[in-house]
């Protein structure tokens, strides 16, 4: 059934982001709701209404946009939400199988668009779908491309992994903290607190009268086993003797002790989780046709080009390269006006962890011997940043990695330049 209409003036025409007559269904999401609102080309409207965030809700939706869609005799339904949390999930899922155009806007132009809707910043849950109604009619939109298949399941393990990544970071933090507490001169010898002999010698001789009441030579037997004889025994003798003289706590330290051993079983748990998100990934990657070519990438390992899977989805969906660069946020931009002429810069507004990842592996590939260590000198000599001659990089191999796609090739350096390309088809 109908909700009330009324006219809105509108003063989007001839826009080019419309082919025919479209309805635009805009969502403003919540957890538990969404506040919807459809749009007309003529410029009349279902006010906005509120539908729960479920199956049952977003039937109520789509029943509203078909009965419009009838109503104006329009050729398509465009549906459009900010690009937010995880709670748009079950719209997407919804809208999987209909026959409709998805798209996302930026919550930055949201922002900015209000302002205009009233002359006023206020946001309210039925300004704000009227406002990604505006964004998505001027043309201002991204189309959402969903992973499928093993590109789906990439996406979601790598955001797992970096999850688990950072709370490894964060137990690591306090592990030091709680070190520096009981055994100061531990973390300035044992650096690496991440490392199997740190992890033994915290387990096993905690406090200082620990490593005082073993002998260096039972010591140097003992770690040596445990790290493959990375640690030399000069290192066991200065924190043997850093032992002897230790300067940390000798009262209250039974809760910290406590702690540290609850987070070196927390670090050994998630280690081997870890673990099995990353051989599930390497699973998942090698069932994507086009993967073992990417891989010839040198600096390019299976946790990376998993993860820029995961986050691009296939490389296949794009028609150019200037898509995918957009999508990670470093597509190019520059503020002139008359005979000011501004500096160029990435705009940052793409998948971060697209962006992290390209970032890691730019920094595998302008290694001494890397395959791009030549062309990163070569901007380091012009005067680039390290920073921005690394985003560069970064640029260059999302590029280059879609061009390898496009064309089907693996990675060839060539001889006849200075700077190391992929060689393609012309």
């Amino acid at each position: 059934m109908y909700r009330s209409i009324k006219t809105r003036q509108t003063k989007f025409v001839n826009n080019k982001a419309f082919v025919g007559r479209a309805i635009i269904g805009a969502v403003d999401i919540s957890k538990d709701t969404l506040m919807v609102y459809v749009r007309a080309p003529s410029g009349e409207e279902i006010k906005p209404f509120k539908v729960s965030n479920n199956y049952e809700g977003l039937m109520l939706f789509w029943t509203n946009l078909k009965l419009y869609q009838k109503r104006y005799c329009s050729e398509k339904i465009i549906i459009g939400y900010e690009s937010t949390s995880e709670y748009g999930q079950p719209l997407k899922n919804f809208m999987m199988d209909k026959t409709v155009k998805l798209v996302q806007v930026n919550p930055m132009h949201t922002k900015r668009v209000k302002e205009l809707t009233d002359n006023s910043p206020a946001s309210t849950d039925k300004k704000d779908p009227e406002v990604i109604a505006d964004i998505i009619q001027l043309g201002h939109y991204l189309s959402v491309i969903t992973p499928t298949g093993p590109a789906a399941e990439l996406r979601s393990l790598s955001h797992t992994r970096d999850n688990q990544m950072r709370e490894r970071t964060r137990l690591l933090n306090r592990l030091e903290v709680l070190v520096f507490k009981v055994f100061p001169e531990f973390v300035q010898i044992i650096k690496d607190l991440s490392s199997k002999t740190a992890g033994y010698l915290l387990k096993q001789y905690p406090r200082p009268e620990d490593i005082r009441q073993i002998s260096l030579e039972q010591l140097v037997r003992e770690v040596k086993g445990v790290s493959r004889g990375q640690i030399k025994e000069e290192k066991l003798r200065r924190l043997k003797a850093a032992a002897e003289v230790s300067l940390g706590a000798k009262e209250g330290r039974a809760g910290v002790l406590l702690e540290i051993s609850q987070i070196l079983s927390r670090l050994e748990q998630l280690e081997g989780f870890i673990r099995d998100v990353e051989r599930k990934m390497k699973e998942e990657l090698f069932r994507i046709p086009y993967a073992k070519k990417l891989l010839s990438i040198k600096g390019v390992g299976v946790i990376i080009l998993g993860g820029i899977i995961g986050e691009v989805g296939d490389f296949r969906d794009y028609r150019k390269q200037s898509e995918v660069v957009k999508l990670a946020g470093l597509n190019i931009y520059e503020v002139s006006s008359g005979r000011y002429l501004g500096r160029r810069h990435i705009s940052r507004r793409g998948r971060w962890l697209l962006k992290k990842l390209l970032y890691f592996a730019s920094l595998n590939v302008v290694r001494q011997g890397g395959i791009m260590h030549q062309y990163y000198q070569e901007l380091l000599n012009r005067g680039k940043p390290k920073v921005m001659s690394l985003i560069i990089i970064a640029r260059k191999l999302l590029r280059t990695m879609f061009a390898m796609v496009r064309d089907g090739t693996e990675y060839q350096k060539r001889n006849n330049s200075n700077l190391e390309k992929v060689k393609v088809p012309a």
